[in-house]
This record gives C-alpha cells, sequence and structure tokens, in this order.
C-alpha cells in the first residue's frame, strides 16, 4: 500500500468516508499496509500504526507488507525491498500490533495477489492509469522520464487486487489516495458485471483525522526517501538532534516577543504526539502572548518524543534480535492469508469463465 463497509453503488471518491474516531468501525475487515523500503518512523505511527493498533480490538484487520509493490520503484534495487521486510515487521510488534489478532501477511507470498492483478489488467486501460491522480502525481515525484515501470504504472491494479483478495471493506488511507480506491471499485464492478452477479464487495475509506507530519524544515513532508525522518527506534540523541532542527517562528528573535504557531513545526508535532492536549493549548497560548521561548518549547517535544520512542525501540531491539521469532509470525500470516484470498480468486475466474479445471 502506497509510503497501505460495503456500498455497491458507490466509487470510492462519491463514497461518505468514515473517519478513525467512529464508534461504527466495528466488525469489519480492513485491509492495510506497507511497502517495505525502509524502516517506519513517525509518521508512520501517527498516521496509520496507532490506528492499527486500536482497530485491531474491534475489526478483522490484515496488514500486508507490501514488497511485490516496493520493487515498482526498486526494481533495479531489489535488496533495498528484501532487506527490509523483517524490519517493517518488527517495527509492527514492536508498537503493540499484536499477531493474534492482527494478520501479518507477505505479498509476494499470497499467490492469488499476482493472479487477480493479471486478470484485472485486462480491465483496465494504459489511458485510464495514466489519468489517475495519485499515479500521475507520484510519477512527477520520482522523475522517472519516459522510463517509467510498467509495475509503477500498473500499480493501482496491484492494490485492487490486495483489496478484493481479502474482500476489504475498509482501506485506511489519506485523501491522496482516494482515487486508487476509485479505480478499485472501477474494477470491482466490472468484475461483477462479467459475472452477472456480485462476487467482490465495493470498498470505502477510512481517513485518519491526522494530517501528514511535515519534515523539521517544515517545507517538505516527511519521507524514508528524502532520509528526513525520526525512525521507530532513534537514539535520545537523534531525536534531540532532530527537535533542535525544527523550524518555528522564524520572527521570534527573543522569549519576550509574541511567537506563531501556524507553521511552526514543532507545535504541529506537539499536536500529534504530546498525551495532554490541554497542556499543549497553553503552550500555545503562552507562545502567541510571549514569553515562552524555542527552546523551552523545542525541550518539551525532545521529552514527550524520548518518552514515546524509548520503549518501542526497546522492544524492536529485541525482536530485530530474534528474527527467527519474526519469519515465523510473517509465515503464520501469509499461510492464513493464502487460504483466506483463495475464494476470491476462485470468484474472479469464474466471472471470466476460466474454471474449467
Amino acid at each position: 500500500m502506497r509510503d497501505t463497509p460495503i456500498t455497491p453503488t458507490t466509487t470510492a471518491a462519491k463514497a461518505t468516508t468514515t473517519t478513525s474516531d467512529s464508534k461504527d468501525v466495528r466488525d469489519q475487515k480492513i485491509l492495510t499496509g506497507d511497502r517495505a523500503t525502509g524502516q517506519l518512523h513517525l509518521g508512520h505511527y501517527v498516521g496509520s500504526l496507532k490506528q492499527r493498533v486500536e482497530l485491531q480490538h474491534l475489526n478483522q484487520q490484515t496488514i500486508l507488507v507490501a514488497d511485490m509493490q516496493g520493487l515498482t520503484d526498486n526494481g533495479n534495487t531489489p535488496s533495498k525491498v528484501a532487506d527490509n521486510i523483517l524490519n517493517v515487521v518488527a517495527d509492527y510488534l514492536a508498537v503493540g500490533i499484536d499477531p493474534a489478532k492482527t494478520t501479518i501477511c507477505l505479498q509476494s507470498g499470497v499467490p492469488a495477489l499476482s493472479e487477480l492483478t493479471m486478470y484485472y489488467a485486462n480491465l483496465v486501460s494504459i489511458a485510464r492509469l495514466e489519468r489517475n491522480p495519485t499515479v500521475k502525481s507520484e510519477i512527477q515525484g520520482k522523475n522517472f522520464g519516459r522510463s517509467i515501470p510498467a509495475g509503477f504504472l500498473t500499480y493501482p491494479i496491484s492494490q485492487a487486487a490486495d483489496i478484493t483478495a481479502f474482500q476489504a471493506q475498509l482501506v485506511p488511507v489519506g485523501d491522496d489516495q482516494l482515487p486508487m480506491l476509485e479505480q478499485t471499485n472501477e474494477i470491482v464492478r466490472k468484475v461483477n458485471a462479467l459475472a452477472n452477479r456480485e462476487v467482490l464487495r465495493e470498498c470505502q475509506p477510512l481517513l485518519s483525522n491526522i494530517s501528514r507530519l511535515p519534515s523539521a524544515d517544515g517545507k517538505s513532508k516527511m519521507s524514508k526517501s528524502l532520509g528526513n525522518v525520526i525512525t521507530l527506534d532513534a537514539s535520545d540523541k537523534t531525536i534531540s538532534q532532530a527537535v533542535k532542527a525544527m523550524y518555528t517562528d522564524p520572527n521570534h528573535l527573543t522569549v519576550d516577543q509574541p511567537g506563531q504557531i501556524e507553521g511552526n513545526v514543532v507545535f504541529t508535532y506537539l499536536d500529534a504526539f504530546h498525551p495532554d492536549a490541554d497542556y499543549v493549548a497553553q503552550l500555545k497560548d503562552h507562545y502567541q502572548r510571549g514569553g515562552l521561548g524555542d527552546g523551552k518549547t523545542k525541550q518539551i517535544l525532545t521529552d514527550c518524543l524520548q518518552t514515546l520512542i524509548s520503549p518501542i525501540r526497546a522492544r524492536r531491539q529485541a525482536l530485530i534480535a530474534d528474527k527467527g521469532y519474526l519469519i515465523e509470525v510473517l509465515k503464520k500470516g501469509t499461510e492464513q492469508a493464502k487460504q483466506e484470498s483463495q475464494q476470491a480468486l476462485d470468484n474472479v475466474k469464474a466471472a471470466f469463465g476460466l474454471n474449467l479445471l
């Protein structure tokens, strides 16, 4: 899934979206995941990992370690993907995702996903893929020039295979990923039309209330590829250095001056990570009145992030030291995913009339 309810008559873009704090989000099938292209970081934690820990207690949740999709822009450097598969699994477990409650599986270990991708590819034109706003945006960001990998262009088809293989009703995404779900539901309707009955279910987006975290400079998003992230195993020293480099109010030159919180990365992170919202509100008020320095706010944030990451880092270090356990978790989840995805594959093959044998 990109650096990741049944409404048969609506597309994802037009459907009523569900937010992660909705009390109605329970007892439904959820599919989410991450490309295995690097360790996960604070952006992942606040944007999806924390939510997954909560959702696993209420729903049937499957998390896909998307190694094949990680190759769509790393085909010439596959080690970047292969070397990070267990890193991602360790991150999941370290933050509290429970393999007894959540199915954690490896994309390349579930054959139905590749087969469904091939069938769906015959229902989608190249022109339709090129019109996908998410694909267009990401192609511009990758600087492929005219050498766009076919796998990258067909990413929406692969994602449709992932979602439909598990008959996911909810897919946690950001606003920028809504066109991907719209394309998934287009494919679902085409397959159902071929079968002359509903064999696949449409999905709806589960939107997070958390905005994408900016990087320390406040000008770009936090991204593994840009190397401006705070990973979940960051040392106290690394955290301190990252916070010290964060953009604040350039006009807040002395402590007594009133400061602006808009665009102030420190307050953006305090909003996202500090457990006491009332305290953060008081800090904002003080900063805007004057009398609160950037050094003090940065120290508060540093303490907050170190407190958050310290136990995650300790659990992660223990997990990485036991790779056999990580592999076992992945094997068990992948075997379960293989069995679960078989029904959707059988239904799609029947829709195409390819169920002779």
